[in-house]
C-alpha cells in the first residue's frame, strides 16, 4: 500500500543551454552534467541556484548509444537497460543469490583491454534472477510489461549519527547495496549485500517511462508527471550497521513500513530522467501539432478560375524540447514540512502520525549516512533534526498502548531529552474524571528510573511519577521510590502511597522495607524499628535482593550507600553483610562493587580495610560462592590478618564471626594443628581480637584450599621474633614440607612444641626424620646443657620411645650416639630387642 502526502521535495529548476536535442545524458562528480546528441557530447557545470555553465564539448567517432559516469576506480551504478536487453518468458520465476545461477543464462566477461595477467582478478557474482510474464486472462499491451531502469545503489557510512560532529572518520565504508528495476506499472527494490531480499514494491498510479533510485527517494516519470516516492534504504543500511537495532538503546523505523508518494509534479512531455547529487535532470519534448494556415496573394490578384482559399499544411514542424535541472530542496527543509504536516495527526492516536514522522526520521538518517557530502553547518543542523525527530517519535509511541510502545525508550534516548523534559511534553489532562497513562510512557519512565541516570526530578515531578505508577502499575511503586532520580520526593507523599498499597491488599516484604527506608528519612525511628521487626532476617534479605537500591545506589558513576544502609551498619551489621552477600549470589552486584560499597559505607580510604568488609569476605568463603576466585579471596583475608597482626592493630568494629565459628561453618578454615596451640600458649596476648586474627590466619593456612606459596612473599611484615609471627612462619614452612628447618626453629625457640610437632607431622615417608634429624639434634643439644636442658631431655626420651618401636635393634643401635651413656639408653634397647617376642 502506498501512502500519498502532498509535500514539496522539489525546489527551483534551471534550463540546460544545450544546442542539440539530447539523446542521452547523465550526471557525475560534484557538479558535472554530460549531454550527448548524435556524435557530440557537451559538458556543463551545475552550481547552486545559478544557470548551468558550459564547460566543454567534444565529438565522438560514432553516435552515442549509452552514457554513464564513474568515479576513478569505482537513466557503482549500471546504466539504464533498454527493453531489448530483457526476455519475457512464459513462467514467472524469482531466484535469489547463488540460486540465480540456475537461470540458464550464460554470462561472459568482455575484454576491457587489460593485460591477461590482470584479467584473472576480474570476477562476477550472481545476485538476482527474475522473469515476468503477462496476465493472459486479460488484455495487456506489450508496452505494459517491458522492463526499464535497472540500477545498483550503494550506501556508505562515514560517521556516527549520535556524535557531536567532532573527530568523525571521513573514510567511506560500504554498509549496504540495493538493486532496483521497474516495469511500467510497478517497481521492485531488493537488498543484495549478505543475502538477496525483496524490500519494497512500488505501485505507480499511472504508466511510468523511467525511474531513478537515490538513497532518499525514488523518482519516477510518466508522460506528464514527475513522482517522488520514499525508499527504505537507510533503514536497511542502519540495521546492517547495527544488528541490535530496536533495543532499549537504539531504534529505526522498519524496512517493511509502507512506502509513500511525497509529490506528483506536472511536467509536459517528459521523456527521460537522470539524477546526481541533489539534482534531477529532466528531458521534455512536446509533440507537434498540424497548424492550418490561410495563404493569399499579397496583391489580391485572383484568377477567375481560382476563387477558393487554399489551406496549406506545412512540413512537420520541429518539436520543442527542453532539458531541465530540478533542484531538490534540502533534507532539513523537507523534514520541517513533514513535521508541520504531522501536526494534523498530533491529537489522534493513530499509526498515520507515526508513519509520517518515521518518513521524516528516515529522510534525515539517509542524509547523515554520507557525512562527507555535508557542510559542517548542514551536518549540525541535520544532527539536531535527527534528535528532534527521535523526540517526536518518542512522543507518539508514548501515547500508544500497542505492541510497539516499548520503542518509546530508545527514541527518547536518541533524542537526548532528559526525563524531566520528556515529562514536561506530556499531556496531563484528565479524561472522563480518570487519568490514563499509556504503556509506552510507563515503559520509558520505569526503565529510565532503573538505569541510575544522573538526574534528580523535582519534588513536583517526582510526586507526579509516583502517582502515575500508583494508577498504572502499583506493584512498581516501591521500586521507583528507590530510584536515585526520586531523591527529592516528599517522604510524606511517598509514605501515603505505600500505605495505600497496604490498604489495597498489596502487602509484601518490599513494601515493608521501602516504608522502613522512608521512615528513616522522616526521622521516625519507632516506625522504622516496627517495620524491620515485622519480618524475619531471611525475608528481609530477600527483600533487599528484590530491590538492591534500598542499600546501594550509583550517582555519577560512584557507589553511594543509602541512609538505610548507614543505619543498618550501626544497628544490624549482620543483616547488612548477609544482604550484600545475597545481592552477590544473585548477580545484583559485582565483587569490586561490593568491596567499594563497604569502604564507602565505613568512610575508609582505599588503603584501609574496615572490619565490616573483612566480615563480608569471611561470609563469602562460608557461602562458597561459585563466581568468587578463592585464591584472590584468600589473599584479601590473609593480607588483612597479617597487616593487623604486624601493626598490632585491632579491628575497628567487633568481628561478626569468631575463628571457632568459621572453622565449624566453612571447610576452607581448617582445624588448627595441636602443636600450634602449644607454641602460642607461651605468649600472653591481652587483646582478644588480636588473638582472633591470629587464629583465623592459622586456620586458613591449616585449611585444604589454601595456596601456601602465594602468601610467603607477604609474610615479611610478620616478624618471627614474636610467637604469633613464629607460629605462622613455621605453619607455612610445614605446609611446604620444610620439616627439618621447622624442627631446628622449634628446638631453638619452643622445645616443648617439638614432640607434638613431630607426632603430627613426621608420618609415613617423613617418619625417618625421627631418628635421622630429631634424635641427633636432641642428643647434641643435651650435651650443651643450658636452661632448656630438661625440655631437651624430656623430648629425647619421647623420641627414643618412638624410635625403639619403629626400628630394628641393629638399626636402633646404629643411630644412637657413640658417646652416649649406656645406662640411659639401656631401657630403650631392651624394649627394642624384646618387642618381637612381645608381638
Amino acid at each position: 500500500m502506498v501512502q500519498l502526502y502532498n509535500l514539496h521535495p522539489f525546489g527551483s529548476q534551471q534550463v540546460v543551454p544545450c544546442k542539440l536535442e539530447p539523446e542521452r545524458f547523465c550526471g557525475g562528480g560534484r557538479d558535472a552534467l554530460f549531454v550527448a546528441a548524435g556524435c557530440k557530447v557537451e559538458a556543463f557545470a551545475v552550481a547552486g541556484q545559478e544557470l548551468c555553465q558550459p564547460r566543454c564539448a567534444f565529438s565522438t567517432l560514432g553516435r552515442v548509444l549509452r552514457l554513464a559516469y564513474s568515479e576513478a576506480g569505482i537513466s557503482n551504478e549500471i546504466s539504464q537497460l533498454e527493453s531489448d536487453d530483457f526476455v519475457i518468458c512464459q513462467k514467472p520465476l524469482e531466484l535469489l543469490g547463488e540460486k540465480s545461477e540456475q537461470s540458464g543464462l550464460s554470462v561472459t566477461l568482455e575484454s576491457t583491454g587489460l593485460a591477461d595477467e590482470k584479467r584473472k582478478y576480474s570476477h562476477f557474482q550472481h545476485l538476482l534472477y527474475r522473469r515476468f510474464a503477462p496476465d493472459i486472462s486479460s488484455y495487456v499491451l506489450s508496452d505494459d510489461i517491458k522492463l526499464h531502469s535497472l540500477q545498483l545503489l550503494p550506501i556508505y557510512q562515514t560517521g556516527s549519527l549520535t556524535s557531536d560532529g567532532k573527530n568523525l572518520s571521513q573514510e567511506k565504508e560500504l554498509l549496504s547495496l540495493f538493486c532496483f528495476f521497474s516495469l511500467p506499472h510497478v517497481g521492485y527494490l531488493y537488498m543484495v549485500v549478505k543475502s538477496v531480499e525483496l524490500m519494497s514494491v512500488y505501485q505507480y498510479p499511472e504508466k511510468s517511462q523511467q525511474a531513478v533510485l537515490t538513497p532518499q527517494f525514488l523518482h519516477v516519470i510518466t508522460s506528464n508527471n514527475l513522482q517522488c516516492f520514499t525508499v527504505r534504504c537507510s533503514a536497511a543500511a542502519a540495521r546492517e550497521e547495527d544488528p541490535y537495532m530496536d533495543t532499549t538503546l537504539k531504534a529505526c523505523p522498519p524496512v517493511s513500513m509502507d512506502v509513500c508518494a511525497l509529490r506528483i509534479q506536472l511536467f509536459i512531455g517528459l521523456k527521460a530522467i537522470c539524477h546526481f547529487k541533489n539534482h534531477i535532470i529532466l528531458l521534455t519534448k512536446a509533440d507537434p501539432e498540424a497548424i492550418p494556415e490561410r495563404r493569399q496573394s499579397p496583391k489580391r490578384l485572383l484568377s477567375r478560375k481560382d476563387t477558393s482559399v487554399k489551406i496549406k499544411i506545412p512540413p512537420v514542424a520541429e518539436a520543442g524540447w527542453n532539458l531541465y535541472i530540478v533542484n531538490t530542496i534540502s533534507p532539513v527543509q523537507l523534514y520541517k514540512e513533514m513535521i508541520d504536516y504531522s501536526n494534523t495527526y498530533k491529537t489522534v492516536k493513530t499509526q498515520s502520525c507515526i508513519h509520517l514522522l518515521s518518513e521524516a526520521h528516515l529522510l534525515v538518517r539517509a542524509a547523515l549516512m554520507d557525512a562527507s557530502q555535508l557542510e559542517p553547518g548542514e551536518k549540525a543542523e541535520l544532527l539536531e533534526a535527527f534528535k528532534e525527530s527521535c523526540g517526536h517519535l518518542g512522543d507518539c509511541y508514548s501515547r500508544l498502548d500497542s505492541q510497539h510502545s516499548h520503542l518509546t525508550l530508545p527514541y527518547y534516548k536518541m533524542s537526548g531529552l532528559s526525563m524531566a523534559e520528556v515529562l514536561a511534553r506530556m499531556d496531563w489532562t484528565v479524561e472522563d474524571g480518570l487519568q490514563k497513562y499509556e504503556r509506552g510512557l510507563i515503559f520509558y519512565i520505569n526503565h529510565s528510573l532503573y538505569e541510575n541516570l544522573d538526574e534528580e526530578l523535582s519534588e513536583e515531578l517526582a510526586a507526579k511519577v509516583v502517582q502515575m505508577f500508583y494508577v498504572a502499575e502499583p506493584k512498581q511503586v516501591p521500586h521507583i521510590l528507590c530510584s536515585p532520580s526520586m531523591k527529592n520526593i516528599n517522604p510524606l507523599t511517598a509514605m501515603s502511597y505505600l500505605r495505600k498499597l497496604d490498604t489495597s491488599g498489596f502487602s509484601s516484604i518490599l513494601v515493608t522495607l521501602t516504608k522502613a527506608a522512608v521512615a528513616l528519612k522522616m526521622g521516625d525511628l519507632d516506625m522504622h524499628r516496627n517495620e524491620m521487626k515485622s519480618h524475619s532476617e531471611m525475608k528481609l534479605v530477600c527483600g533487599f535482593i528484590l530491590e538492591p537500591r534500598l542499600l546501594i545506589q550509583q550517582r555519577k558513576g560512584q557507589i553511594v550507600p543509602t541512609e538505610l544502609a548507614l543505619h543498618l551498619k550501626e544497628t544490624q551489621p549482620g543483616l547488612l553483610v548477609a544482604s550484600v552477600l545475597g545481592l552477590q549470589k544473585n548477580n545484583k552486584i559485582g565483587i569490586e562493587e561490593a568491596d567499594s560499597f563497604f569502604k564507602v559505607l565505613c568512610a575508609k580510604d582505599e588503603d584501609t580495610t574496615p572490619q565490616l568488609l573483612v566480615d563480608f569476605w569471611e561470609a563469602q568463603l562460608v557461602a562458597c560462592l561459585p563466581d568468587v576466585v578463592l585464591q584472590e579471596l584468600f589473599f584479601k583475608l590473609t593480607s588483612q590478618y597479617i597487616w593487623r597482626l604486624s601493626k598490632r592493630q585491632p579491628p575497628d568494629t567487633t568481628p561478626l564471626r569468631t575463628s571457632e565459628d568459621l572453622i565449624n561453618a566453612c571447610s576452607h578454615y581448617g582445624l588448627i594443628y595441636p602443636w600450634v596451640h602449644i607454641l602460642i600458649s607461651s605468649d600472653s596476648l591481652a587483646d582478644k581480637n588480636y588473638t582472633e586474627d591470629l587464629s583465623k590466619l592459622q586456620s586458613l593456612i591449616c585449611g585444604p584450599s589454601f595456596d601456601i606459596a602465594s602468601i610467603i612473599p607477604f609474610l615479611e611484615p610478620l616478624s618471627e621474633d614474636t610467637i604469633a609471627g613464629l607460629s605462622v612462619h613455621v605453619l607455612c614452612r610445614t605446609r611446604l614440607k620444610e620439616y627439618e628447618q621447622c624442627i631446628d626453629i622449634l628446638l631453638e625457640r619452643c622445645p616443648e612444641a617439638v614432640i607434638p610437632y613431630a607426632n603430627h607431622e613426621l608420618k609415613e615417608e617423613n617418619r625417618t626424620l625421627w631418628w635421622k634429624k630429631l634424635l641427633p639434634e636432641l642428643c647434641q643439644r643435651i650435651k650443651c646443657g643450658g636452661e632448656k636442658y630438661q625440655l631437651y631431655l624430656s623430648s629425647l626420651k619421647e623420641t627414643l620411645s618412638i624410635v625403639a618401636v619403629e626400628l630394628e635393634l641393629k638399626d636402633f643401635m646404629n643411630v644412637l650416639p657413640e658417646d652416649g651413656t649406656a645406662a640411659f639408653f639401656l631401657p630403650y634397647l631392651l624394649y627394642c630387642s624384646r618387642k618381637k617376642s612381645l608381638t
